[in-house]
């Protein structure tokens, strides 16, 4: 049977890319550095799958068809969906098998989520893989959910989300060791007046509230405030599937900082797993 290693967390914003030299060489070398250890502790749980919780910028999806979650079922991903992104034009593998078992999962527990087999992803699973060296170096199966357009899906469904996946992971049937890398947010805006002005206070506040383990307060918090953190900020949708597939296992914030040049405040985190 399958074995769950290990949910992860990194935000993912497409200007550590495009931009590093917006920012001082310091801050740089420390998200850096950053990401890279966050790799290392994901590598080290040696994970056969990876599934990737993340969300598509409107371009595997539009305003006419635009589901709240979807599966990735597919064997290969093409890489990345913006041309303006630097970062190499590349295939990543997929895992269609894990892909159609957790489809079929969230069916049998009366979740509809969309599914493809011919997702083009871009920085939101891109950018994380390549800065924590893990690009082409593990299969994904990508879970997108949709944190940009009005109606979202709510807070809790996330946490239930995660509940679920934890369940398909270890009810599939192959000797394989899945962990889970949850990527965006924190606090930012895009495309609007606030764009660059980051919410320091929100950001702590809800790494506090996943250090607490009190996912009821959790809950709340993120349906209430994520308003003030910025449009970008609803990517903390990704976080809690994270939080619900490690069924309240300890959180541990490996960094934070807020960096308004990249727009964003970035953050890395994991949950405990199995070794």
């Amino acid at each position: 049977m399958a074995k769950f290693v290990g949910a992860f967390a990194a935000s993912h914003t497409p200007v550590m890319l495009n931009l590093p030299q917006a920012v001082h060489d310091d801050v740089r070398m420390r998200v850096y550095a950053a990401f890279k250890d966050l790799g290392a502790l994901i590598a080290a749980t040696r994970p056969d799958v990876l599934v990737l919780v993340s969300d598509d910028h409107l371009h595997n999806f539009f305003l006419d068809n635009f589901p709240a979650f979807c599966v990735g079922a597919g064997d290969l991903y093409p890489v990345p969906a913006e041309h303006w992104l630097k970062a190499p034009k590349s295939v990543l593998p997929g895992d269609a098998g894990f892909g159609a078992h957790l489809l079929g999962e969230a069916l049998n527990a009366d979740f509809d989520p969309s599914f493809s087999m011919h997702l083009t992803l871009d920085h939101g699973v891109l950018t994380p893989l390549l800065l924590a060296g893990l690009h082409e170096k593990v299969r994904i199966v990508p879970l997108l959910i949709n944190c940009v357009q009005p109606p979202l899906p709510t807070m809790r469904r996330c946490l239930q989300w995660g509940r679920m996946l934890r369940e398909a992971i270890e009810s599939y049937e192959p000797d394989l060791r899945i962990a889970v890398l949850a990527t965006g947010g924190i606090s930012h805006d895009v495309a609007t007046p606030r764009m660059g002005m980051v919410n320091e206070s929100f950001d702590r506040e809800f790494i506090r509230l996943l250090e607490s383990r009190d996912e009821f307060a959790l809950e709340q918090f993120a349906t209430h405030r994520v308003n003030e953190a910025g449009n970008g900020a609803e990517e903390i949708r990704n976080w809690l599937v994270a939080q619900g597939v490690s069924r309240g296992a300890a959180f541990h914030n490996h960094f934070y900082e807020a960096v308004p040049e990249w727009y964003t405040g970035i953050a890395l985190a994991s949950w405990a797993g199995e070794k």
